[in-house]
């Protein structure tokens, strides 16, 4: 695995962000019939919020990002984007657990939701989510903490 960490974004952040999450929902938006590339990157900047999210950087240089959002009774874990070159890498894999591990820590379910079809949801059923809706477009899930 390539030399990772996360920091914390800026709203310096955001164009990066927003152009990732184009590249890397495009394919799964086009089967679902749903992209278009200037709402795809809009979405992501109305949502944007620095102070619940963390920029992945791989060798220093960027590439992804994901948010975990406190909400009533959940944290949502939204914008979770990882470039293609580092995928398979289990990069990923390992961001997610680090959030998962704080999640358990202080007793919060977590919840989220991924596009019909995504590979995604393959990653997250491993890791303890279940399906709690579904709607043309979208799964949504949630995760208990582990005791």
């Amino acid at each position: 695995m390539a030399d990772w960490g996360i920091r914390p974004a800026s709203t310096a952040d955001v164009e990066a962000v927003a152009d990732l999450r184009a590249l890397v929902l495009r394919a799964d938006l086009e089967r679902l019939g749903r992209y278009d590339a200037q709402r795809v990157r809009q979405r992501l900047r109305d949502g944007f919020v620095p102070a619940h999210t963390w920029v992945i950087e791989v060798d220093g240089a960027f590439a992804g990002c994901v948010a975990l959002r406190p909400a009533e009774d959940a944290h949502w874990l939204e914008h979770f984007y990882l470039a293609p070159q580092s995928q398979g890498s289990g990069i990923g894999t390992a961001v997610l657990c680090e959030l998962l591990e704080r999640c358990d820590r202080e007793g919060t379910v977590v919840r989220l939701n991924v596009l019909r079809g995504s590979p995604a949801r393959r990653l997250y059923e491993r890791y303890g989510f279940a399906v709690e809706s579904e709607d043309p477009v979208d799964v949504f899930m949630v995760r208990a903490p582990l005791a």
